[in-house]
């Protein structure tokens, strides 16, 4: 069994520990809530535990059916152990319907749907409000390699199309979803988490909210709608 050292970094969600072995570090999440580029704050009650509960649950499909991460083991309600990655300084996007900044940046309707799923990079710097950027701009701040970037949407574009089908088969549409990625012994792999902070996620037929948008408008029920998509992956 790993042991924790010492905190070696806090976000908005989590917090990561170093550990005695040097691959390896632990993922805390937190029960913090944020929007609009931390804009908005508040706490949600247990969301941690349920993101960690998610967040292992889509890690073990998706590397089941082949896709590489950082996940190692499910800890405790809030911890998991992950490789120590290098995070690629993007976050990536994918959207399947239009909704959140599509809809602003475009003036297009939400829920809109998109006929070819739409790939966007942004810019890791919240001092800058996290920017769009193309791969040009990727290639010029030196962030990836154009091979780093290709293999980043393959697995974007192949992650896009399982969960879509996981999600599916649980009664939910996946709207969109943020990506994030790391090197790992010189390998691309998954990193972050996949979660109803990162995923947009619809109920289908009604189009109920079950994710981070609850919190961003003020619609209530956060905790419950959390719950509901971890009953549903835990099936």
């Amino acid at each position: 069994m790993v042991q924790k050292v010492e905190k070696v970094y806090e976000g908005k969600a989590k917090i990561l520990y170093t550990t005695d072995d040097p691959d390896l570090v632990i993922q805390y999440f937190k029960d913090d809530a944020t929007a609009f580029n931390a804009a908005k704050k508040g706490t949600v009650g247990q969301k941690g535990i349920m993101n960690n509960k998610i967040s292992t649950k889509i890690f073990e499909f998706l590397a089941s059916k082949g896709i590489p991460n950082h996940f190692e083991k499910h800890l405790s309600d809030r911890e998991m152990l992950v490789k120590k990655v290098e995070i690629v300084g993007v976050e990536v996007i994918i959207r399947n319907r239009a909704a959140g900044s599509l809809c602003r940046l475009l003036g297009v309707e939400e829920g809109r749907k998109i006929d070819t799923p739409i790939l966007e990079f942004c810019y890791k710097r919240d001092d800058l409000g996290d920017p769009l950027i193309n791969e040009g701009h990727i290639q010029m701040l030196g962030i990836a390699t154009p091979e780093e970037v290709a293999t980043i949407k393959k697995y974007t574009l192949a992650i896009n199309d399982l969960m879509g089908k996981f999600f599916d088969n649980l009664g939910l549409e996946l709207i969109d979803f943020k990506l994030e990625f790391g090197r790992y012994k010189g390998e691309i792999i998954l990193a972050d988490e996949i979660s109803p902070d990162t995923c947009r996620l619809w109920e289908k037929g009604t189009g109920k909210k079950l994710d981070k948008d609850r919190f961003r408008h003020d619609l209530g029920n956060i905790a419950e709608a959390y719950q509901e998509v971890l009953d549903r992956v835990s099936t």
